[in-house]
């Protein structure tokens, strides 16, 4: 049992128009400075400045672009750039406190309407497998995401909100206000998964509407 892109598009909100434009890397790409330049508003020479070299990729620090966040004239540049911070540093953390070049090439294709689910899923299933098999010592994806989705499946809920068939419905905003157990040990994590049954797992989350889901 795994995420589906339904359950992100879901989770995410989505439009559903996006549905069929997958994100994909362009052979002629604008270069990490031009890409910064276009979703900042800064110069070329800020922005090479702030550049960095972290083994094998180029990053930008997260103190760079806090300070635009905070001080940026242009409202819109301040949500695109606050956006890309989230993007780096929550989504694709692949850099500690760090936003990487790769990470660019996805959001500066979201002006027109690409979705970003498939690329967030393909990277959850590379760490969760590269973990699995000690390549790398922690996760590098979107934890909360993940989380929520984990939730939904494996914590059943006695009753489902009404609320899932408003347009407004975001189940994101649900759970974050849904009661959490957080005197659960990890060990205990462990003995609840390791002696899981058909019964125990919400196979369907409470939060899709039966139309969405597709076979698994």
């Amino acid at each position: 049992m795994v995420p589906t892109i339904e359950e992100y598009t879901t989770l995410l909100r989505c439009p559903r128009v996006q549905v069929d434009k997958v994100y994909s890397k362009a052979a002629n790409v604008l270069t990490f400075a031009k890409k910064l330049m276009k979703i900042t508003g800064m110069s070329e020479q800020w922005v090479t400045t702030w550049i960095k070299q972290k083994g094998e990729n180029k990053c930008i620090h997260w103190k760079s672009l806090r300070d635009q966040i905070l001080a940026h004239p242009d409202t819109k540049k301040k949500v695109d750039v606050f956006a890309l911070s989230i993007y780096g540093l929550v989504i694709f953390p692949k850099v500690l406190g760090h936003i990487d070049e790769v990470v660019t090439d996805l959001f500066d294709q979201l002006d027109s309407r690409v979705t970003p689910v498939p690329a967030i899923l393909a990277e959850t299933f590379r760490s969760l497998s590269a973990c699995q098999k000690a390549v790398e010592e922690r996760f590098i994806g979107c934890a909360q995401l993940l989380l929520a989705w984990f939730r939904s499946h494996f914590l059943k809920v006695d009753k489902v909100s009404y609320r899932v068939f408003s347009e407004n419905y975001s189940p994101l905003k649900e759970l974050e206000v849904t009661p959490r157990r957080d005197d659960i040990t990890e060990e205990r994590w462990m003995a609840v998964l390791q002696n899981l049954q058909d019964e125990d797992v919400e196979w369907k989350a409470p939060w899709m509407v039966l139309d969405e889901i597709l076979s698994r």
